[in-house]
């Protein structure tokens, strides 16, 4: 075969998969349409979660060390902020940092871990066959083809994987439309100044460079009718109107609009075939949590992916990155239809729902929590196989301290992590192929950690069995059952 993997797409969630398949030795190329990556900023937010997967690896620093930290977040621009300094992570706050910067650092992992990035060149479709897909290709020398084991449609809410596939892609057309203008300002507003209100809603938000991303709705803009391009005298008239300024605004790099369609993939899977990002879920950009479910189903699927073509797992375990992911699509696109409502919600009966949300977020500490997990993806939990199974399973492991030791430092995309935390239980007789063991001690354990005698993590961090039993047989059988699950035997 020509590669393994073939992913159609290379924005971040392709960028991201192709990288996890080559720590895992997975020969991989993607397929990007662009010549070049587009300078346009468009996905602008690393949530907290995303930086803890590429904490995972090692790689999270230049997005640090060049992204804007922004403590808290918004749901449906209430006027009480979600504050992310409560949340459970090392990173308490979201990354502000142009997708162009974020594409290249990923773009340059990924080259340098030995991907193929074919740029120039479309997937026009593809044959499935009994151990393989060809992928059909057209490009600057005209068609081709590559034959590999699986393909991976990373190309967006209007990419060829999913059509050529026959994966139905219902829901609901746009009835709003948002809008967005990268520029410059002379007199920028404060950091995290929003407004909402008769006028419409308008947020402000710092970005690298010296620019600022001003976006919002108006009025005018619940409507079905495509009004043309927005223009910088538009963009001038809907910030006056609702800021009593246009902040000094100048020089354009980027305006835009977009609606608020939503849609999802009713297939992640289809034989040889998966979507990830866009392809396989649309919607309004609310919190800017799109890229980053992205980066979380490539995550999810690549060590699967590896796991089965390293011959560690069987073919079925590649199912359950339908039944994992397609739920959390499922809450996102509830999610950003019901922050749509609240943006647009300019009449008077909307306005008191408004205040009466934004009061709760302020009074109960647990709402403001719950909604800044489930943003930020934190709160992503999968469902045990086993309903027996203790309450850590299928949750995200937080970032632990074994010694001198983070968790993030052991994970990899090739193996399992087991963390024996009893020394001299001797579960490191089990150890295999895909299994790598860690013995310690919890330093400042969580909570729901109490007790619990060894935990298998999986390669995404997420952990797929926990313990608390004292008898050294009865706690290897439960590890020996939880590996019989995805380990071929």
């Amino acid at each position: 075969m020509d590669y393994q993997v073939v992913v159609a797409g290379g924005g971040p969630v392709g960028l991201w998969l192709a990288g996890e398949l080559r720590r895992a030795d997975i020969t991989v190329a993607v397929i990007e349409t662009r010549t070049e990556r587009d300078i346009r900023s468009r996905a602008l937010t690393v949530h907290p979660r995303t930086i803890e997967t590429f904490a995972s690896r090692g790689v999270h620093e230049p997005f640090i060390s060049e992204g804007i930290p922004l403590p808290g977040g918004h749901f449906g621009v209430l006027e009480s902020r979600l504050d992310f300094r409560r949340l459970p992570s090392p990173f308490p706050y979201t990354l502000a940092l142009p997708q162009e910067r974020t594409e290249a650092l990923l773009e340059q992992q990924a080259l340098d871990l030995g991907a193929d990035m074919l740029r120039g060149r479309e997937v026009t479709g593809f044959t499935h066959g009994p151990d393989h897909v060809v992928v059909r290709l057209t490009g600057p020398q005209g068609p081709s083809s590559l034959r590999a084991a699986y393909l991976v449609g990373c190309d967006g809410a209007r990419g060829t994987v999913r059509s050529a596939a026959g994966i139905n892609y219902p829901g609901t057309p746009s009835t709003v439309l948002g809008w967005l203008g990268d520029v410059r300002l002379d007199q920028p507003p404060a950091p995290g100044y929003s407004y909402f209100g008769p006028a419409g809603t308008l947020m402000a938000v710092p970005l690298p460079g010296g620019i600022h991303r001003l976006v919002g709705i108006t009025p005018r803009d619940l409507t079905t009718t495509w009004p043309g391009d927005l223009t910088l005298d538009e963009l001038r008239e809907n910030v006056i109107a609702m800021a009593g300024t246009d902040f000094g605004m100048r020089d354009p790099v980027w305006l835009s609009r977009y609606g608020n369609a939503t849609r999802l993939a009713a297939q992640y899977r289809k034989g040889r075939v998966f979507l990830a990002g866009d392809a396989a879920h649309q919607h309004f950009p609310a919190g800017g949590v799109g890229m980053n479910v992205g980066v979380q189903d490539a995550a999810n699927l690549a060590w699967k992916l590896a796991a089965t073509l390293n011959g560690w797992a069987p073919d079925a375990l590649l199912d359950t990155y339908h039944t994992e992911r397609h739920p959390v699509g499922v809450n996102l696109t509830e999610t950003s239809r019901a922050q749509v409502a609240l943006m647009t919600a300019f009449n008077p009966d909307g306005l008191s729902l408004r205040s009466l949300l934004a009061r709760l977020i302020i009074t109960l500490p647990d709402l403001n929590d719950q909604l800044a997990a489930q943003v930020s993806s934190l709160a992503v939990a999968y469902p045990p196989a086993d309903p027996n199974a203790h309450p850590l399973v299928g949750t995200r492991a937080p970032a632990l301290t074994l010694g001198d030791t983070s968790l993030f430092t052991l994970l990899r995309t090739d193996s399992y992590l087991l963390l024996d935390l009893t020394p001299g239980s001797r579960l490191d007789r089990l150890a295999r192929a895909g299994l790598r063991v860690h013995t310690g001690t919890l330093h400042l354990p969580p909570a729901d950690w109490a007790g619990i005698r060894a935990v298998l993590i999986r390669p995404d961090g997420h952990i797929a069995w926990a313990d608390t039993r004292h008898d050294d047989t009865a706690l290897a059988d439960g590890l020996g059952a939880a590996l019989a699950v995805t380990h071929r035997k």
